[in-house]
């Protein structure tokens, strides 16, 4: 038996070392906690030296507003801050840091030397130093510009397992930087730099323009970034959502390009990231990442910061309207986003006025009919989709818009199969003279507003691919994709355009229930019913499912329900339902779209071209895969090394 030990005060050492194991892990966080007391302080310039990925040297100079003779000796003690004195301030607290733990904790692991001056004579200042010892309070002289200085030296130098567990040089500085990255994009009113090892690899100029800003973010994250990505700038009720966002196509394989910022301050927040999955949600390839940079601003004293000791997670008040307000605000943007408008087009980044997200006006085009394949080529596409569920689907689809296969799906004359009759072969030669008889669509000569974004169809590519002719130069549409998207869109809105009709089942399904699930059931009954789903409270523990949307009449109604319920309780929305009958109708939207190998004649492609234009999310199919891409003049000049 282990022998009885009394209750006693931690050593003041042991307590900070302990400390320090929620707040410095890595170079980075020390880097992370230093740089936010730089910009407490009120700094225009922050500049940031490494040497060995941090472990050897840590510096952060800045020319803030400095720490006084007087409060130099309890700048590294632990619970000691400035920034905030009461339960109200905290309550609303606008500063990054508040805590009073970061300095005490780095000089318990570390050899730590703060100097600072509050004057503008340089030749005035103070030092204190600590070893990862008790700190002894003495203050001696030593000249500084206005600001701070703080040096860290052999990190983990007192504890040699925690050293153990730093990486690479490589790997260590490569997580200062995504550090600095983050600071250098929650404040472009600052001036930045960072060295390592006495190499210089930022310099960015402070700039609060609109110019300013996307210079630091191609700095920052490549051009490739602000080539494809779309601004946006939107305030509803006290919040405001702005920064860019990037387009569908531009994914990444890892979501190492997401930044999403709270009153300035660099989040990682779980209610965050599922408004933007779901914004996302049918535009994404499978397994990639959206990209974005964004800023949140709403009023201190509904958010608390108050929540981890590393300030990465953050509490809304009402979290419900938050979320929303991002979903609702992203979706929008990228549903409006249109073939040659925001990020795809090169001259969208030539002026300062289109940096900060003006649209020019909307090119004007005649809107056609669209030509669509024939029934019997789509009846055979239909029969291939074997899964009951589908199937269900199909018969709840026709009860609710019986008209429509004749609106949708009219018959087209088909070309002959090889071999086929001579009254076929007839009428596919009459549609060929017709086609070499119709006039030809020509680009605008005069007036270059005129021509659509998506220019004219010239030729069809292997029965596969569109070729167009646009005012900058050749845009290729796969046209099953694009088709696909167009025909999907159209489902989504005739379906969910209107209320959902429901279907009441002959046997309501029992489900055994938490207390807190049946009390999620209770408080958003309203929701599910407003989703065709009748929800009732049966027990302390049971609930019943009694009526369900009749397009998921042969779905596994619980696994449904208690993802919906998981999902109401966390973020308070649920996008389940939806998901599931757009899943269907993303399915018959792919069989019912026009199959490759379909001749179509010119008519036809740019009535295809016409469409995208004016459908939402036309850049990508239902299954996130790119509809279209362009090559300028220019890179087919260069192909082919024109003018040089």
């Amino acid at each position: 038996m282990s022998e009885k030990r009394h209750i006693q005060i931690l050593d003041p050492r042991l307590a900070n070392q302990i400390a320090a194991g929620e707040v410095v892990e890595r170079p980075a966080s020390v880097v992370k906690e230093l740089v936010e007391n730089a910009i407490d302080a009120g700094s225009g310039r922050i500049e940031v030296e490494l040497e060995n990925g941090g472990a050897r040297l840590i510096r952060v100079r800045d020319d803030g507003s400095g720490i006084g003779e007087t409060d130099l000796p309890l700048a590294l003690s632990r619970h000691a801050t400035s920034k905030i004195v009461s339960l109200e301030e905290l309550e609303g607290v606008a500063s990054l840091g508040f805590r009073g733990e970061a300095l005490a904790s780095i000089s318990s692991v570390a050899r730590l030397e703060l100097t600072s001056n509050t004057d503008e004579d340089p030749r005035s200042g103070w030092r204190v130093v600590a070893e990862g010892r008790r700190m002894e309070p003495r203050v001696t002289p030593a000249p500084h510009p206005r600001g701070t200085s703080v040096t860290v030296r052999d990190l983990f130098f007192n504890t040699p397992a925690r050293r153990k567990f730093l990486r690479t040089e490589k790997t260590e500085f490569g997580h200062v930087e995504e550090a600095f990255r983050r600071q250098a994009l929650s404040r472009f009113d600052i001036g930045w730099v960072l060295r390592h090892n006495h190499k210089t690899l930022h310099q960015l100029p402070a700039g609060d323009d609109p110019v300013a800003r996307e210079r630091r973010l191609q700095s920052l994250l490549g051009k490739a970034f602000l080539e494809n990505a779309l601004h946006l700038d939107l305030e509803v009720g006290g919040l405001r959502l702005w920064g860019w966002v990037g387009l569908p196509t531009h994914s990444r394989a890892q979501a190492d390009q997401q930044y999403f910022f709270v009153n300035g301050r660099v989040v990682r927040d779980r209610l965050v990231a599922h408004a933007i999955r779901q914004a996302y949600r049918d535009v994404l390839f499978h397994g990639r990442h959206p990209v974005f940079v964004l800023y949140l601003e709403v009023d201190p004293r509904v958010v608390d910061v108050n929540v981890h000791p590393t300030k990465h997670e953050v509490r809304f008040r009402d979290g419900r309207m938050v979320h929303d307000f991002l979903f609702s605000s992203l979706h929008r943007a990228l549903g409006e986003a249109r073939p040659g408008e925001g990020g795809e087009r090169d001259e969208a980044r030539e002026t300062p006025e289109a940096a900060d997200g003006v649209r020019e006006a909307a090119p004007a085009w005649q809107q056609q009919p669209m030509a669509l394949p024939g029934h019997a080529e789509r009846e055979g596409a239909r029969d291939s989709v074997t899964p009951d569920r589908v199937r269900a689907f199909m018969e709840g689809y026709r009860a609710l818009h019986p008209d429509h296969e004749e609106r949708l799906l009219t018959p087209q004359p088909a070309a002959p199969a090889p071999g086929g009759s001579a009254a076929g072969v007839a009428l596919e030669e009459r549609r060929a003279a017709q086609a070499a008889r119709a006039p030809r669509p020509a680009m605008p000569e005069e007036d270059a507003t005129r021509a659509p974004p998506l220019g004219y169809a010239v030729a069809q590519l292997h029965g596969v691919y569109i070729l167009a002719q646009t005012e900058r130069g050749l845009v290729v549409v796969d046209m099953h994709a694009a088709h696909e998207r167009i025909v999907y869109e159209r489902m989504k809105t005739q379906v969910h355009g209107g209320a959902l009709q429901a279907q009441p089942l002959l046997v309501p399904v029992s489900l055994a229930a938490s207390p807190a699930e049946v009390a999620t059931a209770e408080a958003e009954h309203d929701a599910f019913a407003r989703l065709g789903v009748e929800l009732d409270v049966a027990g302390p523990e049971t609930l019943l499912v009694r009526q369900v949307p009749v397009l998921l009449a042969e779905a596994d109604v619980e696994p449904l329900v208690r993802d919906m319920l998981a999902d109401l309780e966390r973020y308070g929305r649920s996008d389940r339902l939806e998901a599931r009958i757009n899943e269907l109708l993303a399915t018959m939207a792919c069989h019912g779209s026009v199959r490759a190998n379909r001749q179509l004649g010119l008519e036809e492609m740019n009535a295809l071209l016409r469409d995208m234009e004016r459908t939402e999310r036309s850049g990508q199919c239902n299954h996130g895969r790119p509809t279209w891409t362009e090559m300028s003049m220019k890179e087919l000049d260069r192909l082919f090394l024109r003018g040089q």
